[in-house]
């Protein structure tokens, strides 16, 4: 079996930067997308909500129309038993029977005003759901327009970054294999914990990157000599010097500029 090449502390170094480069890169890329992908997301979401009632006020208008056309064939079958029992008082035989067809027909007298009531009633509730509907039409429109105007941004952004983000995603994946494990996780540890993404970081000014703490000379030198790697002990990033960190930025451009 083919003995594994020994990797030196500079190999590390600059392997580490090159993967910070390229997951900066990447992170620049998601930035200029911002928060369109979640606008996206909740403007779908409040489109669907307002289809979803549109779709519900529509059923409730279908259901109020069917009560009115209940109470309205209540009323025709009041009336036709009015017709009726006033044709029976004709031929009735005593009081008795006369008060009792009367009060039959003064309880649907009575059912028909309870459903001109009623029929009334939802009339004025098909008036202000109509306003509602209206409302909530004009409401999903002007969403629905939002949206896909939204959608035409974010689908040129990302018919613009899609295929270099895939690639630098694959030559993330790429260094870490390359990288050893535990190098990774430190790596990856960092990056999650500080706010911009740097874990590795070059020396600027006497200071590590974007950091106003000066650096020893002495460390300095020993970032220089790369022979092992050290971490800024304010940030907790991984420093390299500004020589190798210039070597391997205008490398990885080159590949950037390919993608």
């Amino acid at each position: 079996m083919a003995k594994k090449k020994e990797v030196t502390v500079e190999e590390r170094l600059r392997a580490l930067y090159d993967l910070q480069l390229i997951d900066s890169r990447i992170d620049e890329i998601r930035n200029v997308r911002g928060e369109l992908p979640l606008e996206v997301r909740d403007l779908e979401d409040e489109v669907a909500g307002l289809n979803t009632r549109f779709e519900k006020l529509e059923a409730s208008l279908e259901v109020i129309n069917n009560d009115i056309n209940s109470k309205k064939n209540l009323i025709e079958e009041a009336k036709a038993l009015i017709k009726k029992y006033n044709e029976q008082q004709k031929n009735v035989r005593n009081n008795r029977e006369f008060n009792s067809i009367s009060k039959e027909i003064e309880y649907q007298e009575l059912e028909i005003q309870l459903a001109e009531k009623n029929i009334k009633e939802y009339k004025a509730q098909i008036e202000q759901k109509k306003e509602v509907i209206a409302e909530t039409k004009d409401r999903l429109k002007e969403r629905q327009n939002h949206l896909k105007h939204k959608k035409g941004e974010l689908d040129a952004i990302l018919a613009e970054t899609e295929k270099e983000e895939e690639a630098l995603l694959k030559k993330s994946d790429d260094y870490k294999d390359s990288i050893e494990e535990r190098l990774v996780a430190a790596y990856t540890r960092i990056r999650t914990n500080v706010k911009n993404g740097l874990a590795v970081v070059p020396i600027e000014r006497g200071a590590s990157g974007g950091s106003f703490f000066t650096i020893p000379p002495q460390v300095q030198m020993e970032i220089a000599s790369r022979k092992k790697i050290i971490t800024d002990e304010h940030s907790g990033r991984i420093l390299v010097d500004a020589a190798l960190a210039e070597e391997e930025k205008e490398k990885m451009d080159k590949l950037f500029s390919k993608l």
